[in-house]
């Protein structure tokens, strides 16, 4: 999986990244493995905890944080895209004229994370049926997170479900918000920044705060797999 993943053509998806603060890329998981991973959202001994939307005001649906060790084809996926995409990072931190940066291997960044009591897998699987949706939102966890993260869709729009679309906003400084509506297939896999993006403007670069979600399901099952790179706080 890892050798595959490395032969993509990620300076291309890079250089979408940079441009838009998204990319898609598509079949990357099989059909089977897409079924495998949501047939596997009722097995209890993969999960740390369990999120009812509605009672946190997030949305309406669900979703399970998973526990370590997480599933070998996860562990594999999350950090071999680390290493293609923490270039991005540790240039978005140069435009924005940060400190930060990045380690090139996921485990160095969990070291990072350990060392701020950030220890809790952030890999979950999301459910939505009719009526729900996704309340837009950063998925940061602690003051240790990495910018970019993915999702993983597991179910085919305008087959499995229909609405449901991805949804991702970004806020302009002293301008109006723009919302990108986005529509994965199955098996796609949407790279996306966790919390701003830079922008080159007249004067150097300036940051664009960005938040995602889902739109309402109109009918059928909606799941996908979120898969954020750093840990979360205890």
């Amino acid at each position: 999986m890892q050798n595959e993943i490395a032969q993509l053509p990620w300076q291309i998806y890079r250089e979408t990244l940079h441009n838009k603060g998204f990319v898609i890329i598509d079949n990357f998981l099989s059909e089977e493995q897409c079924d495998a991973l949501r047939q596997q959202y009722d097995n209890p001994g993969l999960y740390r905890k369990t999120i009812t939307m509605e009672r946190y005001r997030f949305g309406k649906g669900e979703y399970k944080y998973m526990k370590y060790p997480l599933p070998p084809l996860i562990q594999s996926l999350r950090e071999a895209v680390y290493e293609q995409i923490v270039p991005v990072a540790n240039q978005w931190m140069e435009q924005v004229k940060s400190d930060t940066r990045y380690p090139p291997k996921l485990s160095e960044l969990h070291e990072l994370c350990a060392a701020h009591q950030q220890v809790l897998p952030t890999v979950l699987i999301l459910k939505y049926q009719q009526d729900g949706f996704n309340t837009l939102h950063q998925d940061l966890y602690g003051d240790i997170f990495f910018p970019l993260q993915m999702v993983f869709m597991l179910t085919e729009p305008e087959a499995d479900y229909s609405g449901g679309e991805f949804v991702i906003t970004e806020q302009i400084p002293r301008a109006q918000s723009k919302a990108n509506v986005l529509k994965p297939r199955k098996g796609s896999v949407l790279i996306f920044a966790t919390n701003y993006r830079p922008v080159k403007g007249t004067q150097g670069y300036y940051r664009v705060n960005m938040k995602h979600g889902v739109s309402t399901v109109h009918n059928g099952q909606r799941f996908s797999l979120g898969v954020i790179f750093h840990d979360a706080l205890t």
